[in-house]
């Protein structure tokens, strides 16, 4: 991956999400081209080439069951309605001009009689099997959930006709909620990645009687344009390239939009993404072919499918991925223990959970930093992910359990 046009690392956020597009560009000229050779040669195969991968939810969920093939605990997958809202509820995606129910596509993991639970929420532009790393090896001290947020992965994608931040927030809230009250559960462990940490952070301040523990895993969102005040921003956004970003990215331009228009080289587009962020450019263990070769087929059906949850983005952070009602500005609110965990080469910076915790009031909070690890810190380090999640949630184990020691390499600061 390139990361020769954007240098400060706050600008990292944008890459995670927008580099897709310069990679994916970068490959379309040279398949075009191998292609059409082959085409030349073979020209009964040219109808074949130009096809569209179909994708839908059933090919999501087929995609999520291969990939998941890889878990050697036994789970159950269910798609839990979550109705088509609340009585007299003034939240969009529940106003949409259908009544028809929606769903949210959840995942539970077999676990021992009276583990807690850990509910667990991927990142933009990602979905529930992202942790396909990590579910074995965490169902052996919790109860795993995980889902795909409404209007990603396998779930509903109901139109976005949210036009602000507060709506937008709404939107992935108050479905979180209606999915919680449909699961009956309560007293768990929320952990969310990136995007999901913003959103599982939102939650647990709006119902903190429902969360023992948040953990927040390379959370984006902590602090405003204003307050990060980035003269190299504001130098760049008055380039023509930085005019054009930002005009995309007003347009809610997503990378999601490019895996579509690509059509028939849309997985392999996909393939180079994964196989360099995971493989070449990874920070800790590479993927192996069969985890890479699955790994790819379900993030492409995940993109591919419906735009819904992903036209999010504009309405929660200005161009830069800064947030527009920032984590910081509510930090005085927290009520929930909490426990942050960064790949020590994350481009998500820690000191905005520092800041975060100077202004929380009595509120039990940790910082821990993972080595050799990035943005996606589950999957580039898994083990020592896993020994911070159960040092984060020590208090619900017996000492025997052996998880009331920072491992060796994990930092806390």
């Amino acid at each position: 991956m390139k990361f020769n046009i954007f240098r400060p690392r706050e600008l990292r956020s944008l890459l995670e999400v927008r580099i897709v597009i310069t990679e994916m560009a970068e490959g379309v000229s040279s398949s075009a081209a191998a292609t059409g050779a082959a085409a030349a040669k073979r020209r009964s195969l040219w109808p074949s080439v130009l096809r569209w991968i179909p994708t839908s939810t059933d090919h999501i969920i087929a995609a999520e069951k291969r990939l998941l093939s890889i878990v050697k605990t036994p789970y159950e997958q269910e798609l839990v309605n979550i109705g088509s809202g609340p009585p007299g509820s003034r939240i969009r995606w529940f106003r949409s001009a259908s009544d028809e129910p929606r769903f949210i596509n959840t995942v539970t993991f077999d676990s021992k009689e009276g583990s807690p639970t850990l509910v667990m929420v991927h990142g933009y532009g990602a979905s529930q099997g992202f942790f396909f790393r990590n579910f074995d090896a965490l169902a052996k001290h919790f109860k795993v959930i995980a889902i795909d947020q409404l209007g990603w992965g396998g779930s509903s994608r109901p139109e976005f006709t949210c036009k602000s931040t507060e709506e937008t927030e709404a939107w992935f809230i108050d479905s979180f909620e209606e999915w919680r009250k449909a699961k009956n559960l309560s007293n768990f462990v929320l952990l969310g990645h990136s995007f999901g940490g913003y959103v599982a952070a939102k939650y647990a301040i709006k119902h903190p009687e429902h969360v023992q523990h948040l953990i927040l895993v390379g959370p984006v969102g902590f602090t405003s344009e204003t307050e990060h005040r980035s003269e190299w921003l504001t130098q760049f956004r008055a380039t023509w390239k930085g005019a054009i970003l930002n005009h995309l990215w007003e347009s809610n331009f997503t990378p999601q939009k490019v895996i579509r228009g690509l059509g028939p080289w849309g997985p392999d587009m996909v393939r180079r993404y994964t196989s360099a962020r995971f493989g070449a450019y990874a920070s800790g263990n590479v993927l192996t072919d069969d985890e890479s070769r699955l790994l790819t087929d379900y993030v492409y059906h995940t993109l591919a499918a419906k735009a819904s949850g992903e036209l999010c983005l504009k309405y929660i952070f200005s161009f830069g991925a800064f947030a527009r009602m920032p984590l910081l500005h509510c930090a005085s609110e927290w009520k929930v223990p909490t426990t942050f965990i960064y790949g020590v080469e994350d481009w998500t910076n820690y000191k905005g959970a520092q800041d975060a915790r100077k202004r929380m009031k009595d509120v039990p909070c940790e910082i821990i930093r993972v080595p050799q690890a990035g943005h996606f810190v589950f999957i580039d380090n898994p083990s020592a992910f896993h020994s911070a999640v159960n040092y984060a949630c020590r208090k619900f184990f017996s000492p025997e359990k052996g998880c009331h020691t920072l491992s060796e390499g994990l930092q806390s600061v």
